[in-house]
């Protein structure tokens, strides 16, 4: 599971580098002479920019309504969902030279912006409420595991022997809350920097322990690159499991009260993008 969720990530920072390298292009280039939003290249992107929007509504739809099942599974639309999400905007942008045009036009545009704006904050929500916790709670049961049989045989455990001890210390420091309400409030929200700091003491830790092994073994000399990799990554991967619990509850709400304001922004949205269609051509 965790291999799907790191493979899943691929192609969306792809596709997020692909827009950025877009938008800085087209804001920076002179397509005016090029694309005009009434006619022709311009009038066009206009068309299938608004097509792909009109399209996101099929996942909600899919969602609600088992009859529509033929269209294709959930998964498949909500991954397109979140695709042309970003792709319909990107060429809106280019309908519009990058500049703001009539009242109505603007109108359309910010609302279209704030949407996919809101839209990508959601994404990262729920991936970490559903996608990626949900994987790493896989991982964290993984590592509990791989680190009982690290405790008994494992070689870096063998050249790390206080590891666990502080692995153990350094999960109870970010799962307890700083002292007072207050601090129980911003917990979830700390918790980030404080595993940063966490991660630097074990880094410190594992190399100072490396060294000294190695300093009387040629066998963990030879290896020592190698061995404290490892078991850097094995101590970073169990205290990201614990900083995603504590951070769950928090992103949990969040994703509730996002879902309540997306869906309204979405519908102004919409209705915006059919004045500045009617607009267009009866005016």
């Amino acid at each position: 599971m965790r291999a799907a969720v790191r493979n899943s990530s691929v192609p969306a920072r792809i596709v997020a580098l692909v827009c950025i390298v877009a938008i800085l292009w087209g804001y920076n280039f002179d397509l005016e002479s090029y694309i005009t939003p009434q006619r022709g290249l311009g009038y066009a992107l206009g068309i299938i920019g608004g097509s792909l929007m009109l399209v996101i509504l099929i996942y909600p739809t899919r969602k609600r309504l088992h009859a529509l099942k033929a269209l294709g599974g959930i998964p498949l639309w909500f991954n397109l969902h979140k695709l042309l999400g970003v792709v319909g905007p990107l060429i809106i942008l280019f309908h519009s030279n990058f500049h703001l045009g009539a009242t109505n036009s603007n109108v359309a545009l910010v609302c279209m912006l704030v949407v996919s704006a809101s839209g990508i904050v959601g994404r990262y929500i729920y991936s970490r409420v559903y996608d990626e916790f949900l994987g790493r709670q896989s991982t964290l049961a993984e590592l509990q595991q791989r680190a009982k049989q690290l405790h008994e045989n494992g070689t870096e455990v063998k050249v790390v022997p206080e590891l666990l001890q502080a692995v153990d210390a350094e999960e109870r420091r970010l799962l307890a809350p700083p002292a007072g309400p207050l601090g129980r409030l911003i917990h979830p929200l700390v918790v980030g920097a404080r595993s940063i700091g966490a991660r630097r003491r074990l880094k410190k830790l594992i190399a100072g322990s490396i060294a000294r092994s190695a300093a009387g073994s040629p066998v963990i000399a030879q290896n020592a690159q190698r061995l404290n990799a490892t078991t850097y990554a094995y101590a970073c991967r169990r205290l990201d499991a614990q900083r995603r619990v504590v951070e769950f509850q928090i992103y949990k709400g969040l994703f509730s009260g996002w879902h309540l304001l997306h869906v309204p922004l979405f519908i102004m949205m919409f209705i915006t993008a059919v004045v500045h269609v009617i607009a267009v051509h009866v005016y």
